[in-house]
């Protein structure tokens, strides 16, 4: 098979790449080592930046996320069970939309099949090959046959456990990494949520995120150890740790009942550098990660998306190549602005292992003056919000 660029990795980066070269008259395949029941099956984050929403609408899958999503003009962040309201529209005039990643995922895949696109799924060993040469190609493994794709670029979308961050070699590649000492664990459940915009929660159990990904859907979070094991947290114990690290206006309001999923996520800061060798262009989680807080993972994947979507369009196009040859300066600028502001969040938030008075009496004053400071409020909003591309 024959192809301009090959896309490794079939989530909403990959498939958001491929929905916008289509559209630009750039041929693309994307190969995605699940089924597509297992890629929708992921539950994931659903605070989508402004910058996201119009990349969807640049892609034309927007109408349901503007039809179902949650416009949020703000959010509210708590310390010793008080909490403020942050308002983004009256601050810096823009919002987020809450609209789960899944469901943005969903709205790709059917636009993907409705343009004809070719999304192929259930493979393995996939390889990366020549990729320092003007002739890359990608082979992998369906049904025990081996099959090869010829292509001008590939586009590494496929995660960090993937095979394309490891085609760099480790002489190139330089990596950055902070491992948090706690988890999260988080919980869904078909309940009203106990607020109509998030709650951070700082308090001395340890931190509190009230989210949600629908008016009847709830999705809730606290701070455990990682390796906790789940069966030690039923649902009382789940709830009674929730309520105790809320708002107290908050915990009053809040509708309790079974949860309908569960489990314990890591924490981590991490940045491949560079984005780029070869014909080779990594993408989202392939080249960063960040921690939830702030729910910048996905938002920063499309961030990658439209300036590798912006590099190739003008190689195609106009045959400059300046996008492709500053592609992986330019996404790193705006990757290690949202590690920053997620490792300021998480470290503002969260309880510390041998964390003393003194730490969470700074972390108090850093909340009471975000409180009280509208520049501070501002800057913060410019971070949730998101930078501009």
């Amino acid at each position: 098979m024959r192809t301009q660029v090959c896309i490794i990795g079939g989530g909403p980066s990959g498939l958001l790449l491929s929905q916008l070269l289509d559209r630009a008259g750039i041929d693309t395949v994307v190969l995605e080592r699940r089924s597509r029941d297992y890629v929708l099956s992921r539950i994931r984050a659903g605070v989508l930046e402004s910058g996201t929403v119009g990349m969807l609408e640049k892609a034309g899958i927007a109408t349901r996320a503007h039809a179902e999503g949650l416009p949020h003009t703000g959010t509210y962040l708590a310390v010793q069970n008080t909490g403020f309201r942050i308002d983004f529209d009256a601050l810096i005039g823009k919002q987020v939309l809450v609209y789960g990643q899944t469901e943005v995922t969903r709205d790709l895949y059917d636009a993907r099949e409705k343009a004809g696109g070719i999304v192929i799924h259930d493979l393995d060993g996939v390889e990366l090959h020549d990729l320092d040469t003007d002739a890359p190609h990608v082979t992998y493994v369906k049904d025990g046959t081996t099959h090869r794709i010829d292509c001008d670029y590939v586009a590494g979308c496929d995660g960090s456990h993937g095979p394309s961050r490891q085609a760099i070699p480790k002489d190139v590649l330089t990596e950055f990494e902070r491992v948090y000492p706690f988890g999260w664990l988080g919980v869904m459940a078909d309940l009203p949520p106990v607020s109509h915009e998030l709650i951070y929660a700082n308090h001395p159990r340890g931190f509190a995120l009230a989210s949600m990904r629908s008016p009847t859907r709830s999705r809730y979070y606290i701070q455990a150890p990682v390796d906790d094991p789940l069966d030690k947290w039923t649902d009382d114990a789940f709830w009674d740790e929730f309520r105790r690290r809320l708002p107290h206006d908050s915990a009053e309001a809040l509708i309790t009942g079974p949860t309908i999923e569960k489990s314990i996520a890591p924490l981590r800061s991490y940045v491949a550098d560079p984005m780029k060798w070869g014909r080779l262009f990594l993408v989202g989680d392939a080249a960063h990660i960040v921690p939830p807080t702030g729910a910048k993972g996905l938002n920063l994947a499309v961030s990658d998306v439209h300036y590798l979507f912006e590099a190739l369009t003008s190689h195609y196009r106009d045959g400059d190549d300046h996008g492709i040859e500053t592609y992986s300066q330019t996404a790193l600028k705006r990757v290690w602005n949202a590690i920053r502001f997620s490792w300021w969040f998480t470290t503002t938030m969260h309880r510390f292992p041998g964390q003393e008075s003194f730490d969470q009496a700074i972390q108090d004053s850093e909340l009471r003056n975000l409180q009280t400071s509208v520049n501070a409020q501002t800057v913060f909003s410019e971070n949730y919000v998101g930078m501009p591309y």
